[in-house]
């Protein structure tokens, strides 16, 4: 047993029942391991969140400036953060969800730190907006509003993707590219324009038993 898998099985619980309701001996009987042991590992629950959601949005804002900086074209820029995020959320769903949804369970100081983690992250969206308005490629009534509702739908994979479903991950990210350049107005960039991007990766956080690489869309 090592960090890892502790951080596993803390996403499965935080996802299924919320941080609040999971109790820290309620983890360590998951894990298999007693509270002197998970505390030598973890050091606490709140410990064990914060370093699962910091993991997880620093390889969100990681491949997000590497996915823009091999164009200027906003339109593709925009396309390869789409791939990016959703990419995430397919093979990670888990513990997506836990780093959308249980940031409000943080203590001020990591509250602080992870906010500004995500603000980063959203920023890149926000430029990649306003640039592509700029340039006349975007067409938009809000920016902001337009973002938001971005970012809501690609955090959304999280909750609908099922590995046994009809559609594999590159096939739901190709939808998605389509319906965000849809909702900024501009025409779909093909996969092949925007150019290759790493195929996503599991984070070590993620239960492994639940969901399995080259996993499709439900439906």
């Amino acid at each position: 047993m090592g960090i890892a898998e502790i951080q596993q099985v803390a996403v499965g619980l935080f996802a299924e029942k919320g941080y609040a309701a999971t109790g820290i001996r309620e983890l360590g009987r998951a894990a298999g391991i007693n509270s002197a042991t998970l505390y030598h590992y973890a050091g606490s629950k709140q410990e064990i969140l914060t370093s699962i959601m910091r993991s997880c949005l620093e390889e969100l804002l990681r491949s997000a400036i590497e996915a823009v900086g091999v164009s200027a074209d906003p339109g593709v820029q925009l396309a390869r953060l789409v791939r990016v995020h959703v990419g995430l959320c397919a093979l990670n769903p888990l513990t997506a969800k836990v780093t959308d949804q249980e940031i409000r369970a943080l203590r001020p100081d990591d509250h602080t730190v992870l906010i500004g983690l995500r603000d980063d992250y959203e920023s890149i969206f926000a430029r990649v907006i306003e640039h592509g308005m700029s340039a006349g490629v975007f067409q938009l009534t809000d920016q902001r509003v337009a973002r938001l509702a971005l970012l809501e739908m690609c955090n959304g994979v999280a909750n609908w993707y099922r590995p046994d479903g009809r559609l594999g991950i590159a096939e739901v990210q190709d939808q998605l590219v389509e319906l965000a350049c849809r909702l900024m107005g501009t025409p779909s960039r093909a996969g092949e324009e925007s150019g290759d991007l790493p195929a996503p990766i599991r984070l070590a956080s993620e239960p492994v038993a639940d969901h399995t690489h080259g996993a499709e869309v439900a439906g």
